[in-house]
């Protein structure tokens, strides 16, 4: 997410870059999906009036994540040599379209990198999908990186709750790691956080 060229794509290919260079990661094929209206398309509909008076075009993740499902996966498939791992990457507003989409199409991706997601979203409502996900049987392998820094009570104890939550379900075949940054804050997080994530989710076992 956030992923045109001035924003985090050049980051994220760096680190990519390099961790496959020293084969702590496997060769990885980075898409970028450049922003138009990130309020619009990382968001479900709230019901917060306040919100929706001071953002209103937001409320269209539904509509992003079949996009994501319906045309750009498919297209990465045709296009190139792709397997069927599929890393998700979100911070802030980002972090909270790859929560959405890990707890109501947890499908789409395997690997789940949560950066300081913004689940303050609609007084929370998206940490109540949390046992309705967890009750769910799937058949794929699933790993959950969540990662805050220091950003405000309210987005680090989110983070943690969703952590939790998550660790605490129990589901088959779902491994989380919960990595707070006190020494980062919501700008300087991402490179950091992300080099952890990827560390994380691709060790060798």
């Amino acid at each position: 997410m956030d992923g045109s060229a001035n924003e985090d794509f050049i980051h994220i290919t760096g680190l990519v870059q390099f961790l496959t260079m020293i084969e702590a990661m496997p060769a990885s094929i980075v898409v970028g999906i450049a922003n138009v209206d990130r309020k619009r398309d990382f968001t479900f509909p709230t019901s917060i009036e306040n919100d929706k008076k001071d953002f209103p075009t937001t409320g269209g993740s539904a509509k992003f994540i079949t996009f994501v499902e319906k045309e750009l996966q498919p297209f990465i498939q045709k296009k190139f040599k792709a397997n069927a791992s599929k890393t998700i990457v979100g911070q802030s507003l980002g972090g909270l379209l790859a929560t959405e989409i890990l707890l109501t199409k947890p499908e789409l991706f395997n690997n789940y990198m949560i950066i300081s997601p913004s689940l303050w979203w609609d007084n929370e409502s998206l940490l109540l999908k949390v046992p309705g996900f967890l009750a769910k049987e799937t058949a794929q392998e699933t790993q959950v990186y969540v990662s805050v820094g220091t950003e405000g009570k309210q987005m680090e104890d989110d983070a943690g709750k969703l952590a939790e939550a998550l660790q605490t379900g129990q589901k088959k075949g779902l491994k989380v790691k919960f990595v707070p940054m006190p020494n980062e804050n919501h700008l300087t997080i991402l490179h950091n956080s992300a080099y952890k994530g990827f560390e994380i989710l691709f060790s060798k076992k």
